[in-house]
């Protein structure tokens, strides 16, 4: 089965968003990383996707995702 396509919302200084990105790479799982802290234009797309300003926000194949949510995104990945 293909694995869902997996983008993060994040900014540099964000802890939650560097715990979301190690989980993914521990799992060996690929994602896009989206820097909403250079790109105002992907921030607005996040806000519109989330209603939320505050990152990290997951898009888990369409799937949104507020916060380092661990077992939201286990069963979105089928972990």
């Amino acid at each position: 089965m293909a694995q869902k396509k997996v983008s993060i919302y994040t900014t540099p200084t964000c802890s939650y968003c560097k715990q979301a990105k190690d989980y993914f790479k521990e799992k060996g799982i690929d994602f896009e990383e989206i820097d909403v802290a250079t790109d105002a234009a992907k921030a607005q797309e996040m806000i519109e996707k989330s209603g939320q300003m505050g990152v990290p926000v997951l898009d888990i194949g369409g799937r949104i995702i507020v916060g380092f949510d661990k077992a939201a995104i286990d069963e979105e990945l089928g972990l």
